[in-house]
């Protein structure tokens, strides 16, 4: 058997995680004790057991089934310190699988309610990450998401208020949610104001439909990095330009499977959109539903895939030049990266 290196151990960066969907499933069921929320049969065997729940989100009705989930594991976060303790465990999970650095996306307005309003919401969110990367060490960054399922009023709201508290952590502005719904023209406006105001702009297109998302968020929101970007690899033309420009997809092997945008691990396009010269970051998306946390992505594309530890650590670099991290925080990364592939393997 091939010896092959720890790809805990490789430094990378984390630019897809979602925050509800970043927690540990222990802290659900705890939380969800503490304030007697009543969660669906599927996530709580699903939390129990360990293996995801049975999603195929690429119907209208089965992107409705994983809202659900996604939306009562997000009701047991009601406290300031239920906050806290999520951003930590998601920090102390990625520095475990070997992240340097981690861009973590959240709509505030998903949590408002429970926390006192928008503005409080995000100020115990941007502390949250204050506080963690003093305990942790762990480079973290926010990245403030607009719903494509709300008015794109809204999106200009956020994108408004992500620009304000750019000196607080946040450095880019996404949309997520059924790219189904919602033109990404219909967000422009947004992404102008966020981008004007010195923020990257990272919508998600290309996963639940085809390469023409991706065009879209290219053409209508002037990306520089695209969530998920995976069905570019339909479309040669698309990605010889994602190439050229060198936009990143924030690809997520493991969601792509579990929500049924492929069948099997080995059908996520990740060798097509590597040989073609797209930078890619892999993600975890939301391991609480998914699964599998940073470092079992790089494990897909080396079992699945083929990928040897020099083709790993050109990943890990990808993932660390798509970052928003410093330049020295960077040049820290892409060095560590350089001393695990010269370490001899296992």
């Amino acid at each position: 058997m091939e010896h092959v290196r720890d790809v805990s151990e490789l430094p990378k960066a984390h630019l897809h995680l979602h925050f509800t969907g970043s927690m540990r499933p222990g802290t659900v069921l705890e939380l969800a004790d503490k304030y007697g929320v009543r969660l669906p049969e599927a996530l709580t065997d699903a939390l129990t057991s360990g293996e995801p729940p049975r999603l195929r989100a690429t119907d209208e009705r089965g992107w409705f089934r994983f809202q659900r989930l996604y939306d009562a594991a997000r009701s047991c976060l009601r406290e300031p310190e239920d906050i806290q303790r999520l951003v930590r465990e998601a920090a102390e999970e990625d520095v475990r699988d070997g992240s340097g650095w981690l861009e973590i996306q959240v709509d505030p307005t998903s949590y408002a309610p429970r926390l006192g309003g928008l503005i409080p919401a995000l100020e115990i969110i941007l502390d949250a990450v204050d506080t963690t990367v003093r305990e942790t060490g762990l480079g973290m960054r926010v990245l403030l998401a607009a719903n494509r399922m709300k008015h794109p009023l809204d999106a200009r709201t956020l994108a408004r208020l992500a620009v304000r508290y750019r000196d607080r952590g946040i450095v880019g502005f996404g949309l997520s949610n059924d790219e189904r719904r919602g033109m990404a023209r219909d967000f422009d406006r947004a992404f102008t104001i966020a981008r004007d105001g010195g923020l990257l702009s990272a919508p998600h297109g290309g996963e639940l439909t085809g390469a023409s998302s991706v065009r879209d968020c290219l053409d209508d929101l002037h990306a520089s990095r695209i969530g998920h970007g995976v069905r570019a690899a339909e479309d040669p033309r698309l990605l010889k330009r994602l190439a050229e420009r060198g936009i990143t997809c924030e690809v997520c092997p493991a969601s792509n499977v579990a929500l049924g945008v492929y069948e099997k691990p080995e059908d996520v396009p990740l060798r097509t959109l590597f040989e073609a010269g797209v930078p890619m970051a892999l993600g975890a998306d939301d391991p609480l539903l998914f699964g599998s946390r940073l470092a079992a992505q790089y494990e897909i594309a080396r079992r699945h895939h083929g990928f040897t530890d020099a083709e790993l650590a050109e990943l890990a670099r990808q993932s660390v030049r798509g970052s928003a991290a410093p330049e020295d925080v960077k040049a820290k990364l892409l060095s560590g990266v350089d001393d695990w592939l010269a370490a001899p393997a296992a």
